[in-house]
């Protein structure tokens, strides 16, 4: 039985969503411990977790990076608030998705059966560990890991889908809409700047296994991996 966490502190619209997703034989675990949320976390081990932003002490988005340092779980962001950033925030911090309230359960269940199905079922690649690796450079997607000799450096699942996609095309040249479209369900809610700062911060990645120009910016086209490895001193 699939598990979903929910983590709303509106105690009457968690109540509501918890009978409404356990009707569907899932297993529904409802936050009421906003201050050890991941205490919670580690102790029910969801397979998917609808968040609020607006919650007591830290909002959504700082939970959302915390489960990314440990899951890459589908996390789907419910929230009333309605503003392009807020939504951009939620995918920029780990998100998958975003319902704005109210919203129709249905909607619902069906953004929760779409996320398993990507991530656990049959969208989903084989339950053996994948892995990437050009030229001594080894990507883990699965544990949020880039390895390069005998260092390692974590990043965050945005980070670690445009890392696979760059070492899937070499030596080809990644497309900035193909980019967008596989980590942005939703392209209406991205700006050209988003996509910019996602790679500034892949190769910062770079920088502390010590390698620099792994990235090429291809004006007009999109990105490019240089496999053939400049060392520098780490950060």
């Amino acid at each position: 039985m699939e598990k979903i966490m929910i983590v709303e502190d509106d105690p009457k619209l968690a109540g509501y969503l918890h009978a409404f997703v356990e009707k569907y034989a899932y297993d529904v675990l409802t936050v009421d411990d906003f201050d050890n949320l991941m205490d919670v976390f580690r102790q029910f081990g969801p397979d998917l977790v609808l968040l609020d932003i607006n919650l007591p002490r830290f909002d959504g988005f700082y939970w959302c990076r915390q489960i990314r340092l440990e899951s890459i779980c589908p996390v789907i962001f419910i929230s009333a608030r309605t503003g392009e950033m807020d939504q951009v925030m939620a995918l920029e911090n780990g998100g998958d998705d975003f319902i704005t309230k109210p919203f129709h359960p249905d909607v619902v269940m069906a953004k929760i059966r779409s996320q398993l199905r990507r991530a656990y079922g049959e969208y989903a690649a084989a339950h053996q560990e994948r892995n990437l690796e050009k030229d001594g450079l080894k990507l883990l997607p699965e544990r949020l890991e880039l390895r390069f000799g005998s260092d390692v450096t974590l990043l965050t699942k945005k980070e670690a889908d445009i890392i696979e996609s760059l070492m899937d095309r070499h030596p080809r040249v990644a497309g900035r809409e193909d980019l967008l479209e596989k980590l942005w369900d939703d392209q209406a809610y991205v700006d050209e700047n988003t996509l910019n700062v996602n790679m500034t911060r892949v190769r910062r990645k770079f920088q502390e296994l010590g390698i620099t120009g792994a990235v090429e910016t291809v004006r007009g086209a999109g990105y490019r991996l240089h496999v053939t490895w400049n060392r520098a001193e780490k950060l």
